[in-house]
């Protein structure tokens, strides 16, 4: 389990950035995130937990959840 930060949110786009406690960001979508958690409910600053799973376009956030 990895845990951050929500770095930038593209609301009404469905995805955003985590900047990670390992001092990388990754991407994620709406569609990664844990039904646990409501996508439009989300902020910038919060601390979330996650995991990592390679795409096309490289590693992103997916099951992101609250921390």
């Amino acid at each position: 389990m990895n845990k951050g930060t929500i770095k930038k949110l593209v609301a009404d786009r469905g995805f955003g950035f985590i900047a990670a406690e390992d001092g990388k960001e990754y991407f994620f979508h709406r569609s990664g995130v844990d039904s646990t958690l409501n996508f439009d409910s989300l902020r910038g600053g919060e601390t979330v937990a996650f995991d990592i799973e390679q795409s096309q376009k490289g590693p992103r956030a997916s099951r992101v959840r609250a921390a």
